[in-house]
């Protein structure tokens, strides 16, 4: 079953401890100032992370992680600083630093951080939570010193370059991010109103780590440089590496760029602050939408990492946990609920326990009802607890999802710095499997009483606008206006700056080492003699195999006005078969740890295969039976279908859904390619059970289908187990019928209306080229580069940096075999709308006019052309290689026919293109918001302006 709305979705992650082996090395082997803390050897008996961990003597804390299996390295430094460590009335410091900290430093250049990373073909970002903040950045491994001298440069030289410009352009860009984030998007605020009524004002989570707009207009820059000095600095950081490392090597590199960077005030632990509610609470938020919700959530004792909370998660996950979930059985698929779960959302000072429910758009009777119909389905579960059934199958998910989580380099350092950062130990995964094997269904039970049962509670009422009738009761609580303490004005003679003192230059970065050359996968192929084919390769880098089915099937193959139908039938396919209910099915996967799953795409419906190399042979009878033998019955569609009228619903009410159908209704009009695969409210009402059962007759097919392996498994293995796909016989699907595109004439303005919207999002949008992988379209994706195509790009410098317009501006081609599109798009203030407008398409006229500079030019060349080193890591990532080998019928050196266009090609043919595509008069204009403030601004521009009206 699909989750319609996808909000209230939260990761869990658990933590437990292993024993390590603690080695000793002589202080000669290590660079001075360094000393080794403990060091864990690999174990091929134990799911677990080799890693070695270090102290330097200003308190840094390193973890080094070798892996070799690919030729990249990633870098996180996780400061122990989230907004909990804010003061009331700061709030949103932290996020804010997530944002200065990419702005340079006294040896960096303004906006060389991103350059410098993505010159080097890597990728970065920043993440801020309640209790810690980290950055990071994934690189080919010739780039390590180059990443640590990064780093080290702003945690100890990043206030020399921080201005009272960049203050407020970042000021600008985070406000801009809570209103794209937060308040423009449906059921964005639930969190806030939920924290506030929690947890006490002035608890460091009764407010949101995005902060409130009020604190940001109140504060300086030297407050925020005030908060650096108290919690940036070594002895509050882990920096962790894994990847292509040499050990002795990196220290050395640590020793010297992180080694004399003086440390900051001792910091101490938090205490444990859970919320204490004094009676329950009933909350209401009125919001832009169509379809009700209720969450409720409960206070616990438990902490990050206490015993409790692999308890609590069970719970969740009996309550709330797929189609085994009580609240699937009882509200989602008796249609009393479009969407409902149950999670235990877990932190450092605190944790609480949430249940939610989403009613549909044409429910009258409110949210009592459903309110009451949550309550009962966990009085149920009172009754009846968690099975030794249930408990086993979430111990098989567990163990298989601790070896996925090892897949990547990245998963494997962002654990290690959490369980360091958090627990003084960085590898806690065999102690959390042993942790989640030991809870009982007694154990549940108590928690059940000790949390839930009788005891206060919040419970939110979010309701479209103007009806707070339909609440689950009236507001018993309203957030207070917030007592903020008078302001002392931060100034430059407060500060307590702290310089490091050095033997070398650190405005000099580091050479790079030797280019490394990516691995690219040794691959095999089967046919079939059905008329299907497989490409595959073989990766022992962990013991699990993704396999990829892509059937005939796309929403391409959908004949008029019965659009939604391809992805109706790839959601039957997951409700059962004549021999096991979907129940059945889930409880098997999830004991084994495996995940089968159908989706539906252009041309293809992909089934989605994922098991440890173990438990393939049983997934795999269990897909036979899936793909020949579905359920189909009448109830299932039914639900199906009204869950899918709902989705449609929900959908619409997004901002960046009413933008992609009007790009689509612009460029193509009345054609396949105009009109949602996801379908209408028509298109969807029109299709019927025995439609798609004649869509699963007929492109269910053999014929045609392509067959993706990744993983622990050998080419005769494979073959062997997949007998049953061999043996599958099948007409080819009917052919796709060809598209007439409607040519466009003149330049138009098109106004789709979103009452009250903060924001609005400005789209340039014009008809493009179909796929092809060296070609024209290629070509021009490299010209755009520099254009719209990374975070140093003219477009998103000028409207995010450098006016503070919005949250981030792009430019992309989308294509498919047939058609394609070019679209400039930006989220920005509403008052901004018009300003925005013209300065894209100044820069699209500048930029087909003049094209693109020498230095842009080598920009492109470095960062395009060393990006393979990242590609092929993961078995998804080998996997999306080869089914776009397989799908476009691409030559295997395709991509290193695509670095050496990179590398070759000239300044003139790139220019050339620029001049054909980004032409600003050639675009059509798309603007989505409050058409009745937009309209005249956008008169302006002596531009036709058509008030378009979406179709639903």
């Amino acid at each position: 079953m699909r989750k319609i709305w996808l909000g209230l979705l939260s990761v869990v992650f658990v933590y437990g401890c292993s024993n390590s082996d603690v080695s000793t090395q002589t202080a000669s082997a290590l660079p001075p100032g360094i000393t080794l803390v403990e060091e864990m050897k690999a174990d091929p008996d134990r799911v677990m992370i080799p890693y070695s961990k270090y102290q330097l003597d200003n308190g840094l804390t390193v973890i080094l992680a070798p892996d070799d299996s690919d030729p990249l390295v990633h870098v996180d430094v996780t400061y122990h600083v989230g907004s909990a460590r804010e003061e009331i009335g700061k709030s949103g410091f932290a996020h804010f630093f997530e944002h200065m900290m990419f702005q340079g430093s006294e040896h960096v250049g303004d906006q060389q951080h991103f350059k410098i990373i993505t010159e080097a073909g890597g990728t970065l970002n920043g993440t801020t939570t309640r209790d810690r903040t980290n950055y990071f950045e994934t690189v080919p491994s010739n780039q390590l010193e180059k990443m640590l001298w990064l780093e080290a440069d702003r945690m100890g030289f990043l206030l020399g370059a921080v201005s009272q410009r960049k203050f407020e352009i970042q000021r600008d860009t985070v406000k801009n991010e809570r209103a794209q984030n937060f308040d423009n998007r449906p059921y964005g605020l639930i969190w806030e109103r939920m924290g506030e009524a929690m947890f006490p004002e002035g608890h460091p989570y009764s407010w949101q780590p995005i902060g409130y707009v009020e604190d940001l207009d109140r504060v300086n820059v030297n407050d925020l440089k005030a908060f650096f000095l108290r919690w940036y600095g070594p002895n509050n950081a882990v920096l962790t590496i894994g990847g292509d490392i040499d050990k002795a090597q990196t220290l050395e590199w640590i020793h010297k760029y992180f080694g004399t960077i003086p440390e900051v005030p001792s910091v101490e632990k938090a205490p444990k602050q859970p919320a204490v509610l004094p009676e329950d609470r009933y909350i209401t938020l009125e919001d832009r939408i169509r379809q009700p919700m209720v969450v409720i959530g409960w206070p616990t004792t438990s902490y990050r990492g206490a015993h409790d909370q692999v308890v609590l998660d069970a719970m969740a996950d009996a309550i709330g946990g797929g189609t085994n979930g009580l609240l699937y059985q009882k509200l989602i698929k008796t249609q009393k609920a479009l969407d409902a779960g149950a999670f235990s959302d877990c932190n450092e000072l605190a944790c609480n326990f949430y249940v939610y429910a989403m009613g549909a758009s044409t429910d009258k009777d409110g949210l009592k009802s459903l309110y009451n119909d949550l309550l009962a389905t966990l009085d149920d579960f009172e009754k009846q607890g968690i099975s030794e059934e249930r408990l086993q199958q979430i111990n098989g998910l567990s163990e298989a999802g601790a070896v996925y989580a090892l897949e990547s380099v990245k998963g494997k350092v962002t654990q290690l710095a959490a369980n360091e950062t958090f627990y003084g130990k960085p590898d806690r995964i065999e102690q959390t499997l042993e942790r989640i094997r030991a809870v009982t269904p007694e154990a549940v039970s108590a928690a059940y009483q000790t949390f839930i049962e009788d005891k206060h509670k919040v419970t939110l009422s979010v309701v479209p606008k103007g009806r707070t009738d339909i609440a689950v009761q009236p507001a018993t609580f309203v957030t207070p206006a917030r007592t903020l303490p008078e302001y002392n004005e931060v100034t430059e003679a407060d500060l307590d700056f702290r310089r490091p003192v050095d033997s070398f230059d650190r405005s000099v970065m580091p050479k790079v080492a030797e280019a490394v050359s990516a691995k690219i996968p040794e691959l095999y192929e089967v046919y079939f003699d059905n008329g299907s084919e497989l490409l595959g390769t073989e990766t022992s880098e962990t013991p699990t195999v993704e396999i990829h089915f892509q059937l005939p099937a796309g929403s391409r193959y959908v004949p008029k006005g019965k659009e939604g139908l391809a992805g109706l039938t790839a959601s039957m396919m997951e409700e059962g078969t004549k021999t096991r209910t979907v129940e059945q099915l889930q409880a098997e996967l999830d004991r084994l740890g495996s995940q089968i799953g159908f989706s539906e795409g252009a041309y293809t419906t992909r089934v989605s295969v994922s098991a440890l190399e173990r438990n393939l042979p049983q997934t795999l009878t269990l897909l036979e039976d899936m793909l020949f033998n579905p359920a189909m019955k009448q109830e299932d569609f039914d639900r199906l279908k009204a869950q899918t009228l709902e989705g449609l619903v929900y959908q619409h009410q997004k901002p960046s859904w009413m933008a992609s159908q009007a790009t689509r209704d612009v460029l193509y009009g009345d054609s396949v390619f105009g009109r949602s695969s996801d379908g209408s409210n028509a298109s969807i009402s029109s299709i019927t059970l025995d439609d798609v059962k004649a869509f699963y007759r007929e492109h269910y097919t053999p014929q045609g289908a392509q067959i993706v392996v990744v993983g622990d498994i050998s080419k005769k293995q494979i073959t062997e187990q997949l007998a049953f796909w061999s043996l599958w016989q099948g007409e080819a699907a009917p052919l796709i019928d060809p598209e007439v595109i409607p040519s466009l004439a003149g330049q138009k303005i098109y106004l789709v209306d979103k009452p009250s919207a903060p924001q609005s999002i400005v789209r340039m949008v014009r008809q493009g080229l179909p796929f092809d992988a060296t070609g024209e379209l290629y070509l021009s994706r490299l010209a755009n580069f520099n254009l719209a195509g990374n975070f140093n790009s003219r477009i998103n410098q000028n409207l995010r940096e450098d006016k503070g317009y919005t949250y981030g501006a792009s430019g992309y081609f989308a294509s498919n075999r047939e058609v394609g599109a070019i679209v400039f798009s930006a989220q920005v203030r509403a008052d901004a709308t018009l300003a925005s407008l013209e300065e894209m398409i100044a820069e699209l006229k500048n930029y087909s006019e003049n094209g693109m500079t020498d230095e842009e030019l080598a920009f492109m060349r470095l960062a395009v052309g060393q990006q393979d080193a990242l590609t092929y890591e993961t078995p998804s990532q080998k996997a999306s290689l080869l089914s776009s080998i397989l799908t476009y019928s691409l030559d295997k050196d395709y991509l290193k026919q695509r670095n050496d266009i990179v590398a070759t090609v000239d300044k003139s043919t790139l220019n050339a293109l620029a001049t054909k595509w980004f032409d600003p008069s050639q675009y059509q204009l798309i603007v989505v918001g409050d058409a009745k403030r937009l309209k005249p601004q956008l008169e302006k521009l002596n531009i036709p302006i058509t008030e378009l009206e979406i179709s639903q």
